[in-house]
């Protein structure tokens, strides 16, 4: 980019303007203490003007106080450069006053015009044009101020001579406003080049923690599936054999003669069933082949209203709206899925009739996104607390009283879900209600 182009970068002019309230504010404090200091050279140089040159002093510092204090303003800040224009002009008015009552072309207080100078170009972040209006304005302050002098100039060699001082100093003002503008612009690249990796690093970061929180729940199910292998082959064939001898004990005569015994047998088979129950959830991840193909099409849409007709008893008195996309044909395990949607139903079911709200809802949607279709379930409940929410998908991990569930059914799910290429999400706040959703793969009707 080039000089005068980068010059008209908006990013760049803000931060030119913030320099300069900057650097404008600290060298106001610094020229009233040297204004002020001056006193003493009055004194030293011309002691038959030190009174009046003391009020010219204070007059001029709180002139430059007062520029100094719009500063703290939001129009002090908007004006910042004219006001620096101003303050500056004040330096170089009192100083070339201040030479045309002394020695004229002769006074020491030229000396004053060379220190503003220099104080311009190294401070103060002025552009080049600048810079160089306020050598000249400096040139010309300075020779009205020997000119006018009554008499005129009586050494034209000495006011030659500073006078190519000045240019001097305000080639060496100029050629530092155009480094200075040259490193300002740099440095501004560089701040945007850090924010820009420093938002790439922290999205990173953002990315990583969600795959390491993948890979924490596969490793879960993994273990889980391998556990569950063992526990299938020493719980299925006990199983299996109890529920055989209850079933042809309850054929005995002495149990058909006595019905308490007949009950007895009656509760034990219930209890065997619902061991029986657990062992098949566990065959979820027993045999679960994550990323194997599920070749069967079906519409989502059917297994959304079978999901909600089997769980029509538990959302009794709970408004479920239901908002599908025209077309939900999506492949997978239809079963599974309609498992993975009671499943779902029945916990904000659940959550609503303990948070005992005067309007209970569950919202269910399915939309595409992508090649993929999206389908949420969402309660207005009391939401997951904060410090259970990294752990809803552990095996047997529940908050409800025991006996109430084993906290297998969000496992299970995941791992169905998982075994279809998706991911099962949670997304909850305390007080607001609590959203699951995942996704499947669309198909066309026709495949």
């Amino acid at each position: 980019m080039s000089w005068l182009a980068y010059r008209r970068d908006p990013a760049y002019r803000r931060e030119v303007s913030e320099h300069l309230v900057f650097y404008s504010r600290v060298t106001c404090m610094v020229t009233i203490a040297l204004v002020l200091a001056g006193v003493g050279l009055d004194r030293a140089f011309y002691p038959e003007h030190a009174g009046d040159f003391a009020v010219m002093r204070l007059a001029t510092s709180a002139l430059i106080g007062g520029v100094l204090l719009t500063y703290a303003t939001d129009w002090g800040r908007a004006h910042v450069r004219m006001l620096t224009y101003l303050w500056l002009g004040l330096i170089q008015g009192m100083i070339s006053l201040m030479i045309y009552l002394t020695d004229g072309e002769r006074s020491i207080y030229f000396v004053g015009l060379t220190f503003a100078l220099s104080g311009v170009g190294f401070f103060l972040p002025l552009s080049l044009a600048e810079s160089v209006c306020f050598g000249l304005f400096t040139m010309l302050a300075y020779a009205l101020a020997c000119w006018s002098r009554t008499g005129g100039v009586a050494q034209p060699q000495v006011l030659a001579g500073n006078m190519t001082f000045i240019v001097f100093y305000s080639v060496i003002g100029a050629v530092i406003s155009i480094y200075s503008d040259k490193w300002r612009w740099l440095s501004l690249q560089l701040k945007k080049e850090i924010q820009a990796k420093n938002e790439t690093l922290e999205n990173a970061n953002k990315a990583l923690a969600q795959i390491k929180g993948h890979l924490i729940q596969q490793e879960k199910m993994a273990a889980l599936g391998t556990l569950s292998a063992g526990l299938l082959h020493e719980l299925n064939n006990p199983v299996n054999y109890s529920l055989m001898a209850l079933n042809m004990g309850a054929k005995a005569p002495a149990v058909l003669a006595d019905a308490s015994l007949a009950e007895c047998l009656d509760d034990a088979r219930e209890g065997m069933q619902r061991v029986q129950k657990i062992v098949s959830d566990l065959k979820t991840f027993a045999y679960q082949k994550p990323g194997a193909e599920v070749s069967r099409v079906f519409l989502a849409e059917k297994a959304i209203e079978s999901a909600v007709r089997l769980t029509g008893y538990e959302l009794k008195g709970i408004d479920v709206k239901i908002d599908l996309a025209v077309d939900t044909h999506v492949r997978g395990d239809e079963p599974a899925v309609i498992g993975v949607l009671i499943n779902l139903l029945s916990n904000a079911a659940s959550a609503l009739r303990s948070a005992e709200l005067a309007e209970p809802r569950i919202e269910l949607s399915a939309h595409p996104q992508g090649e993929r279709l999206v389908l949420t379930v969402r309660d207005n409940g009391t939401g997951i607390p904060a410090e259970h929410l990294p752990r809803v998908f552990e095996p047997f991990f529940t908050t409800r009283d025991v006996g109430q569930g084993l906290g297998l059914g969000l496992s299970v799910s995941y791992g169905i879900v998982q075994r279809h290429g998706g991911i099962l999400r949670v997304a909850s706040e305390w007080g607001q209600g609590t959203e699951f959703s995942f996704d499947l793969a669309l198909a066309s009707p026709q495949s």
